[in-house]
């Protein structure tokens, strides 16, 4: 395989499906969401928190669901969210029902814990009068005491083999606007798992590596897990699950997304760990462009490195580049080519005015 066909990744074909308005599978755009951490009956506070993380590039967000005035309030969330919202649902089938009714445009159930067929068959009949997609959430911590006692524990042939049971139940009665998931908390049981549904089905997969954590070492597990599935090919959606703030999971996703080419939103950022050798602080003024520049949504590239000995070549792949030389010789660069030196003062104004100014070039 040449460095192009590895670089350039092929992703594989799955049906589309509508979740409202944002389409997933086909060849969509892979998309990330995250889910809400407030209570439900915070009505405010979870509107909030949603179009926070739409703001920051999540094209859905789910809400818990875990009791009957949760999703009375899913109501009143529905009509002021900016995207699209997944009614997170276990353990009741009737809150999937009365998800449904109050707007939700997907139900996220766990056939682990949702009940006997009757139950599910009645929230396929609800997705099906109100318009509502499903993701059949497959997960390595609730699986079906059948399938347990049969590979005596959660494994790849025991997560797909629930997955499949419950694609056939679905599609028997006659509904087929639904992803799937088989996550775990264990990096290669996640793996595995996606790899071999991937090969079974060709539903639009829902990716992630559930429960896996704090920021830092959830980011990492997350990154490792999806990144390795989607460098092949596999999956359509995304989410990050950390113990922390939504609006980083939705960062962290488009990330991985950015860092791998198969999305680009905002500014990506090119920077050096620095060195002796640096002509400006490098760390300080990266954390400064990444927060002045946080609002940009157009696709921009920048590369920020400390002195001469990579600053050049980087310049050459990145609209515009900074590379140090000095306190009043640090080069400007706009396509890999020369413009004027900066001082270290100036390095920040400039390159936002610059970046805030192709913005407004490309939206034209």
């Amino acid at each position: 395989m040449s460095y192009k066909e590895f670089r350039d990744i092929k992703r594989k074909q799955t049906k589309e499906i509508n979740v409202g308005d944002v389409k997933i599978g086909g060849n969509n755009p892979i998309t990330v969401q995250s889910m809400t951490n407030t209570l439900t009956t915070d009505v405010k506070d979870t509107i909030k928190q949603i179009n926070d993380c739409a703001e920051e590039g999540a094209e859905l967000v789910r809400v818990s669901c875990p009791d009957e005035e949760s999703t009375k309030c899913l109501k009143e969330i529905v009509k002021n969210s900016n995207v699209p919202i997944i009614a997170d649902i276990h353990f009741h089938y009737k809150r999937a029902i009365e998800a449904a009714q109050s707007g939700a445009k997907c139900l996220r159930i766990n056939p682990g814990n949702i009940g006997n067929k009757e139950k599910i068959k009645q929230v396929i009949a609800a997705a099906k009068d109100y318009n509502c997609a499903l993701r059949i959430g497959v997960n390595a911590g609730s699986l079906e005491k059948d399938i347990l006692e049969k590979y005596k524990g959660p494994c790849p042939d025991a997560l797909v083999e629930s997955a499949i049971r419950n694609i056939k139940l679905i599609e028997d009665e006659d509904f087929f606007n639904f992803k799937v998931s088989v996550k775990s908390s264990d990096v290669f049981l996640s793996v595995a798992s996606y790899r071999l549904l991937s090969s079974k089905t060709d539903y639009p997969l829902h990716l992630g590596v559930t429960e896996s954590g704090s920021y830092i070492p959830g980011s990492v597990k997350t990154s490792i897990g999806l990144g390795s599935l989607l460098m092949e090919g596999i999956g359509d959606t995304i989410r990050v699950s950390l113990s922390d703030d939504p609006i980083k999971e939705v960062k962290i996703g488009n990330e991985i997304l950015k860092s791998l080419n198969l999305r680009n939103r905002g500014v990506k950022i090119i920077s050096c760990p620095s060195c002796a050798r640096q002509g400006f602080e490098v760390i300080d003024v990266v954390k400064k462009l990444e927060e002045r520049l946080s609002h940009i949504k157009a696709p921009l590239t920048l590369s920020i490195i400390g002195c001469v000995v990579n600053g050049p070549g980087e310049a050459a792949s990145t609209d515009i580049g900074i590379t140090g030389g000095g306190k009043d010789s640090n080069m400007l660069y706009l396509k890999g080519v020369q413009q004027e030196k900066l001082s270290n003062d100036e390095i920040i104004s400039k390159v936002v005015s610059l970046v805030e100014q192709k913005e407004k070039e490309i939206i034209k």
